[in-house]
C-alpha cells in the first residue's frame, strides 16, 4: 500500500485566556497531520507542550522523519510495526508521535469503514461525561465563566488552582455552580502540606479529588498527600510514559493519562490497562487542541472512569468538527463519520 504524508501548523485563538499555576496563554498553537492511501485520509494533531520539552518547532523538525516511517511501512492498522518504525528514528516527542498515530487510527477505522471506537471494540455508552475546565483568573471572571459553563448545561467543572486566592476562587465556583461536580488541578503548585491543609476545605466545599497537588519530582510529597490528605489524588505531572505507572500507583489514586504525553491512542490504551492492573482509577486528559485530536482522545472514553477532554471547547474557533460533547456528553453514538469523526468544519 502507498501512503502520501503532510502537515501544517495551525495558530488557534482561545475563547478566554487560559491560565494555570505555570503562566497563561491564548492561543493554541497545533500542527496538523494527514495520512491518505488516496482513497481515504487520516487526520491528527500536536498538541505540543514546553512542560515536557516539546514546541511546535519541535514537532514541524521531526515529523518528517516520522512520517517517512509511516510511509515506508505502508499500512495504517499494522499499529506494532508503526510504532517500532517510529522508535527508529525518534525516541521522545510525544506529542509528535501522537499526531502521527492519531492519523494512522483515523485512516485505518475509515479503510474498515468503522467509527474508531467500533473499530476498537468499546461500547459508546460507556464514556463518563467530561468535564469543563475554568481556568485561572481574577476571581469574579472565574465566577462568571463558571455560571456560563453551567447555564450551557456542564455538571462538572474542573478549577485551576495555584494562588494566594485559592480559597477564595473555590467558593466563588461553588457559589455560582451549587449543584456541580467541582475538581481542582493545582499544576504541582503546593507543598505536601499545603496541599494535605487544602484539602480538608476544598473536602467542605464538596470537591471530588484533587489533581497534581505537588511537583513531580517529589513522589513522596505525592505519597504524602495521598496518605494525610482529606480527598483522593490524581497524577498528571507525575504519570506521563507507561513507566510511570508503577510508581503512580504507590503514590496516587488516579492516573491521568494523555495522548500528548504518552505518544498517541495507541500507547495510551496499554497505559490505561497497565494503571488498571495497578488498582488506579483512570481519567483521560488533554491539551487544548483542535478536535483533529481530542476526537481521538474520545474514541478511547469508554476504557476510563473520569474524561477531561474540553481542549477543543476552549477554542474560539476550531477548524475541525469532531465528537459531539452536548452538556458534557461524550456522544460518540452521534458520530456517523468512520474513523475519529474529525474533519474540516463546513
Amino acid at each position: 500500500m502507498s501512503l502520501a504524508t503532510e502537515f501544517e501548523r495551525l495558530s488557534l485563538p482561545l475563547e478566554h485566556e487560559f491560565g494555570i499555576s505555570r503562566g497563561s496563554s491564548a492561543t493554541a498553537e497545533n500542527v496538523v497531520v494527514r495520512v491518505t492511501d488516496g482513497d481515504h485520509t487520516g487526520v491528527g494533531a500536536a498538541a505540543p507542550a514546553a512542560h515536557y520539552g516539546e514546541t511546535p518547532a519541535t514537532v514541524e523538525a521531526v515529523l518528517p522523519d516520522l512520517l517517512a516511517a509511516v510511509e515506508r511501512v505502508g499500512d495504517p492498522a499494522n499499529h506494532q510495526r508503526l510504532a517500532a518504525a517510529m522508535a527508529d528514528v525518534v525516541r521522545d516527542n510525544p506529542a509528535a508521535r501522537a499526531a502521527v498515530d492519531i492519523a494512522c487510527c483515523d485512516l485505518a477505522a475509515k479503510r474498515a469503514d468503522m467509527r474508531l471506537y467500533r473499530y476498537w471494540g468499546l461500547d459508546p455508552a460507556s464514556a463518563p461525561e467530561t468535564s469543563f475546565t475554568i481556568g485561572l483568573d481574577d476571581t469574579e471572571r472565574m465566577r462568571a465563566k463558571t455560571r456560563d459553563a453551567v447555564a450551557v448545561g456542564y455538571g462538572t467543572l474542573k478549577v485551576k488552582l495555584g494562588t494566594s486566592r485559592d480559597r477564595e476562587i473555590v467558593a466563588a465556583v461553588r457559589e455560582a455552580a451549587p449543584d456541580a461536580t467541582l475538581r481542582v488541578d493545582a499544576n504541582e503548585a503546593w507543598t505536601p502540606r499545603e496541599a494535605v491543609a487544602n484539602t480538608a476545605w476544598l473536602a467542605d466545599h464538596g470537591v471530588e479529588f484533587v489533581e497534581q497537588p505537588v511537583p513531580a519530582e517529589n513522589p513522596d510529597g505525592m505519597r504524602f498527600v495521598r496518605e494525610h490528605g482529606a480527598l483522593p489524588v490524581a497524577a498528571d505531572e507525575s504519570c506521563v510514559t507507561l513507566a510511570d505507572v508503577s510508581e503512580v500507583a504507590e503514590i496516587a489514586d488516579i492516573a491521568n493519562v494523555k495522548l500528548m504525553k504518552c505518544g498517541g491512542p495507541s500507547e495510551a490504551r496499554r497505559l490505561i490497562h497497565a494503571a488498571r492492573a495497578g488498582g488506579l482509577d483512570v481519567m483521560l486528559g488533554c491539551m487544548v487542541s483542535t478536535n483533529a485530536a481530542i476526537a481521538a482522545a474520545a474514541h478511547l472514553a469508554p476504557l476510563v472512569d473520569y474524561a477531561d477532554l474540553d481542549g477543543s471547547l476552549l477554542l474560539a474557533d476550531d477548524p475541525y468538527e469532531g465528537v459531539p460533547m452536548p452538556e458534557g456528553r461524550i456522544a460518540l453514538d452521534a458520530v456517523e463519520r468512520p474513523g475519529t469523526g474529525a474533519r474540516l468544519a463546513e
